[in-house]
This record gives structure tokens, C-alpha cells and sequence, in this order.
């Protein structure tokens, strides 16, 4: 019997309270269209910074960039999806995406790493975690 055996649990926080809650944002259904078979969601923070975009972020540009969400989000999972096939393992693995930075008026893309992460979900079930380089 080890020490932490009769350890009473003092908070937890599942995956599915994190996302009603905002924290995490599930890309699912997207994640499949990719060819994920797992469910799969991203931080909050990775979210905005690759994903998010909007009439706002786009009329502060200088020239039209044609950027939407649905582009960005396929971006970023099709190319979670080439890091994770041809990954040499182990549980996370951090890629490259081009994205335009919202801020500013530049059009230029820009490069920014982010981290696929595979662990256990709320029923020990592996799911997918897309996040911000020291994100856990």
C-alpha cells in the first residue's frame, strides 16, 4: 500500500468541464474531416493565437487576406495530423503552422509552433490536445 492510497481528492477538473467552461475549445468534428480518430480540442490560447479570426482582425489589415476560421482551424489540424504520422512517438510532439498574426497590420505569415498532445481523457480514453508550446 503506498502513501498516496488513502489520499482524498481535494479538487479535479475534467476535460468536459473544460470545455463548457471555455478553457478548451473540442475540434472533433473537424479533427475527423483532418483524420483524427480521437477526440481532439485546443486551448483556449492556441485557439486564438492560430485559429481565431474575425471582420475586425481582418479590416485592420492592410490588403485583403482572406483568412477565415475554417482555413486556419484546417491548417493547423491538417498539419497536426502530418506531425502525428510521421512522429517518432511518445506522447506530445510540437509542429510548425503559418498563420498571420491577428494584431497588426502585417500580411506576411509568420510561423508559430504548437504541441499535439496525446493522454488520457475523463474515462482514461487517449484523446488529443492541440496547445501552446509550455501549455499542460
Amino acid at each position: 500500500m503506498g502513501f498516496w492510497d488513502d489520499a482524498e481528492v481535494i479538487h479535479s477538473y475534467s476535460r468536459a468541464q473544460a470545455i463548457a467552461d471555455g478553457v478548451l475549445v473540442d475540434v472533433t468534428t473537424d479533427a475527423a474531416e483532418a483524420g483524427f480518430k480521437l477526440p481532439c480540442a485546443m486551448t483556449v490560447a492556441a485557439w486564438s493565437d492560430a485559429v481565431e479570426w474575425s471582420e475586425h482582425d481582418e479590416a485592420r489589415k492592410a490588403e485583403g487576406t482572406g483568412q477565415s476560421i475554417v482555413g486556419r482551424l484546417w491548417d493547423v489540424l491538417y498539419l497536426a495530423n502530418l506531425a502525428a504520422r510521421h512522429g517518432r512517438g511518445g506522447d506530445r510532439l510540437t509542429y510548425t503552422v503559418s498563420r498571420i498574426p491577428r494584431e497588426g497590420a502585417t500580411v506576411a505569415p509568420e510561423p508559430m509552433r504548437l504541441v499535439l498532445h496525446i493522454g488520457p481523457g475523463d474515462t482514461a480514453a487517449p484523446v488529443l490536445t492541440i496547445m501552446l508550446p509550455g501549455e499542460d
